[in-house]
């Protein structure tokens, strides 16, 4: 038995002792403690060291909240750093050593810095480095000679290098009710739902589900225990421990990661170690508890110091005494309370100094259940001891006018322990948008009542919390008084940000670095912002919060990667994609997605094969997977006037029932992106766009929608992924839909060129446009993407009859060159509507994205580079980017434009592509030459022509 371990007690199972090792020595700890306890339990009490000054830390919280002892933790040669020792739990073989140290923990030589005084305060980066002016070192150069010092002394645990071998999970869920938090608010909310007939989902961010009732008292424990099973055994309930709900995103939506496996040496054989779960949920219950906050006052960091919750923890919890000799300085009553609690468990509590100046009846009663004296206006001005505590000089206080009307004493004592009050957990609540609300009898910010998405409960909420004095910090001039344990921020600092201008706590933060570090300022944020409040001559609520943002605590990078180790980029697959591969596809990334290139047969090269699948198309019928085209839902009273400002042509006189080629500008007057887009109904579209500029359109989209036009009533909605589309084109693509749609009639009258009909292929209800990208009479087929490959079997199915082939890129490109349509080779971002001859795309009847900049004097100019066709005149093969000059290869002259797109076409029996070229409409029936010396040294003579090779009236798509 360890010299601070209580003889019995707390979770831990003491019949299950295992051994790790803590700077590479062993220790004994027991199944269910974490390090922190367990280091606690064999008397150490030096953890860490901190950022700036390097000064000895010990621990300060018990939970995700600890900002002073972060460890790093190797596991078959992969380092991990910045594990908080009060988080990670203990088992056999666990190597974790301390950080931020050398050449050890206990003697640290950087520990010099706290001689340096005011150069590190606060902005002392910004001001340090830049002179002094000696010698060569002026300016800048300063600190480009102190630069890399800094870095290698800037940070806490470093990064290792071995290739981490853990596995990860992503995880989708969707629930009636999430619970966060399983404290006795948490798991009565989760009752009630079930109760109700909810499905639930309760999340408890440590090991043991049952919150405080773990620790404050045997008769929350035992009702926390019959909720627990209870609700276990419900089918409609999904219990996750080990799992911190860190996000909040739009659509009640949260995010969080469960720990599966970092209490085990080596997961379960299939078990990942971090699982990342994303939750959609009607309603949310936040029952996450509140924090307790230190008290600034000078020596406020010493090893030793603690909070009292954490010591009440440690003893419930754990089975650990936080010392042997305690002293406890608190504004507020629940420090009694944790008090009475660890004399129970045999600690020993010699003084309680209370900063307000009158003490209750109750906590009165308590102090001398704990046997302890009781110092009513009286303060800590200060700690003694080097790396650990020895004791506290205490001293008459004067809290309204912060004055010490009386001489100090010197207490012995090994531990400190702290309440400065308590501030709910509103993290989750102002992620969701909540502006939280200052509670001047908390002397805390709490969640604003509730809202339709989510409602707090419990000590979230305020409930149950012991009002403290209006009281943040002790200002005794002795020593450094610590706001942020972690930085090294300390209540000078906050007042120097103050007069060098900072008054913004979102300035502030910036500047000193104050909630920056691992922890997010989760207990220090509210001294430093009450600190602030105090120079401003402001009250707090002025003075107001930084905003919340995820992630509540840090996120493995593995967890949020998942499945998708070792990917550059993400990779996107049609639901076809199997079929693809399958049936002979070599597949090519276009964007982010993959596609087939072409389906290649034996003995086939790529363009033997994009050959006679462009004949296929262009003689009878061929089908192609075009799920990847970009897809809006545009929805609302204004979607029409919406269409109309971003296009450049006009969509509110669109019938419903009937799609229309349109063009977007960039506000600059350049091209942006082409498409269709189809009426549904009277107040709901859906756009088409190219493959590659989806995710830009949606971005022009949503930015003129939310910033320049706020006042329409649109709503805009990705749905990409949502639909499976498969063109069908050729002269006989209407006899293959006819033989598999169903209750439909495709006849020229019924669905004519732009026209949408419904109808069913393998009872999967369709939706057809009918519209062509190769020239030929086409119909492209929407389904729900989960009906994909059923819905492409089928079309395969009914066109056997009329030996109907699948195409690829190449092909679908072949077949476009012909027809002379543009993609984004062709729109570079460089190109006008008039370069691409698709100014008959210009409405002269209302303003739109781009026109007030179209006709600029630069744009307007006839020799501006414009679309033509080529033809190689040698039969040799074209190359895409090959440059357009006017003479031999021996005098090429200057660059006159470039070859965007190319391929051989079965059309002419040779190889054309269309051309950037300058004055090029002018050039049509001229020769040049299309050169690429970098590459392939060619240089091959050219005639210009139309751009559009094939059928220029369009009497093909619309027979």
């Amino acid at each position: 038995m360890t010299s601070w371990r209580i003889p019995s007690g707390g979770r831990i199972d003491r019949a299950k002792p295992v051994r790790f090792s803590f700077d590479g020595k062993s220790y004994t700890g027991f199944a269910g403690d974490t390090l922190a306890s367990a280091l606690l339990a064999n008397g150490v009490r030096l953890f860490g060291r901190s950022f700036k000054y390097h000064r000895p830390r010990g621990l300060l919280a018990a939970g995700y909240e600890e900002p002073n002892a972060l460890v790093s933790v190797t596991t078959d040669g992969a380092r991990e750093p910045n594990i908080r020792a009060t988080e990670l739990e203990v088992y056999d073989g666990l190597v974790a050593e301390s950080q931020n140290r050398y050449p050890s923990l206990a003697f640290d030589l950087q520990a010099v810095n706290q001689l340096a005084g005011k150069a590190f305060s606060a902005g002392f980066y910004y001001k340090t480095f830049m002179g002094p002016v000696i010698g060569p070192l002026k300016g800048t150069r300063a600190w480009m000679f102190c630069e890399s010092f800094i870095r290698r002394a800037a940070g806490l645990g470093s990064a290792g290098t071995v290739a981490d071998p853990a596995r990860y999970e992503r995880m989708n869920a969707f629930c009636d009710v999430l619970v966060v938090g399983s404290g006795p608010s948490g798991l009565e909310a989760a009752r009630k739902a079930v109760a109700d007939g909810k499905r639930v989902i309760l999340c408890e961010t440590n090991a043991a589900f049952g919150g405080s009732a773990n620790w404050a008292g045997s008769d929350q424990a035992g009702f926390a225990e019959t909720l627990i099973s209870d609700l276990g055994a419900n089918p409609g309930v999904t219990l996750l421990n080990r799992t911190t709900v860190w996000g909040c995103y739009d659509g009640n939506t949260y995010a969080a990661l469960e720990r599966v496996s970092d209490h085990r040496k080596q997961p379960v054989i299939g078990e990942p170690r971090h699982r990342h779960w994303v939750i959609r949920a009607d309603c949310v219950v936040l029952a996450t508890g509140a924090l307790e906050r230190p008290l600034v006052f000078p020596g406020n960091d010493r090893p030793g110091v603690m909070l009292a919750s954490a010591a009440q923890r440690f003893a419930g919890e754990y089975g650990v005494l936080p010392g042997k000799r305690i002293v406890v300085l608190t504004n507020n009553d629940s420090a009694y309370d944790a008090a009475a609690k660890l004399r129970e468990r045999d600690a020993l509590i010699t003084t309680i100094v209370d900063v307000r100046p009158t003490v209750g009846d109750w906590a009165l009663a308590q102090a001398k259940e704990a046997g302890a004296e009781v110092l009513a206006s009286h303060a800590v001005v200060a700690t003694g001891g080097r790396n650990s505590l020895s004791s506290v000089t205490v001293q008459p206080f004067d809290a309204e006018i912060n004055a010490f009307p009386g001489p100090p004493r010197r207490v012995a004592c090994d531990t400190l322990l702290v309440s400065g009050g308590w501030s709910p957990v509103v993290h989750l609540a102002s992620q969701a948008g909540a502006k939280p609300v200052w509670d001047d009898k908390l002397q805390a910010f709490l969640p604003p009542g509730s809202s339709s998405g989510w409602k707090a409960v419990g000590a979230a909420a305020g409930e149950g919390l012991e009002p403290p004095a209006p009281l943040f910090e002790i200002k005794a001039k002795r020593d450094k008084a610590f706001v942020d344990f972690q930085h090294d921020v300390t209540a000078d600092d906050v007042r120097l940000a103050h007069r060098e201008g900072y008054q913004s706590v979102e300035h502030l933060k910036r500047y000193t670095t104050l909630g920056m570090a691992t922890d997010q300022g989760k207990t220090a944020n509210i001294p430093g912002m009450a600190i602030m409040a105090d120079a401003l001559s402001k009250p707090i609520p002025e003075v107001g919060t930084t905003r919340f943002r995820p992630p509540f605590t840090g996120v493995s990078l593995g967890a949020l990667a998942a499945e998708r180790y070792g990917d550059i980029r993400p990779g996107r697959l049609t639901p076809m994609h199997d079929w693809h591969k399958s049936n002979g596809a070599g597949m090519y990334a276009a964007g982010l997605w993959y596609r087939p290139e072409s389906y290649n047969r034996q003995g086939e090269s790529v363009e033997d094969a994009y050959i006679r699948e462009a004949k296929a198309v262009r003689r009878n019928v061929g089908i192609v997977d075009v799920s990847t085209l970009g897809k809006i839902d545009i929805q609302g009273p204004d979607a029409a006037e919406f269409l109309d400002r971003v296009y450049t042509n006009t969509f509110s006189t669109l019938p419903v029932g009937k799609a229309r080629y349109g063009l977007m500008l960039r506000e600059d007057g350049f091209a942006l992106d082409d498409g269709t887009t189809w009426r549904l109904a009277e107040n709901r579209f859906l756009m088409t766009t190219t493959t590659a500029n989806a995710g830009r359109v949606m971005q022009h989209l949503e930015y003129h929608l939310d910033c320049i036009w706020p006042d329409l009533k649109v709503h805009l909605t990705s749905v990409t992924d949502q639909w499976a589309a498969a063109a069908v084109a050729g002269p006989k693509s209407r006899e293959v839909l006819a033989a598999c749609v169903k209750r439909t009639k495709l006849d020229n009258k019924a669905l004519p060129f732009m026209g949408i009909v419904h109808g069913r292929i393998a009872q999967i209800p369709v939706m057809i446009c009918r519209l062509s990208f190769s020239g030929e009479r086409a119909y492209e087929v929407y389904c729900g993407a989960h009906h994909g490959q059923r819905v492409w079997d089928a079309l395969m199915e009914a066109g056997k009859s009329f030996d109907m082939q699948p195409y690829g890129l190449e092909a679908l490109g072949t077949l476009r060159i012909e027809k002379g349509h543009v993609t984004g080779a062709e729109i570079d971002g460089r190109t006008t509507a008039q370069d691409l001859h698709l100014d008959w795309l210009i409405s002269k009847k209302k303003p739109f994205v781009g026109s007030a900049m179209m006709n600029r004097e630069g744009l307007t100019d006839p020799k501006r580079w414009s679309l033509v066709g080529v033809i190689s005149l040698s039969g040799e093969k074209l190359r895409g980017g090959s440059h357009i000059v006017d003479g031999p290869a021996d005098d090429p002259g200057r660059s006159l434009g470039h070859l965007t797109a190319m391929c051989f076409s079965p059309l002419y029996g040779k190889y054309i592509g269309l051309a950037l070229v300058e004055n090029g409409t002018g050039r049509i029936g001229t020769r040049a030459f299309a050169t690429d010396p970098a590459r392939s040294g060619t240089h091959i003579p050219v005639e210009f022509v139309n751009h559009i090779f094939y059928d220029p009236k369009g009497e093909r798509m619309h027979g």
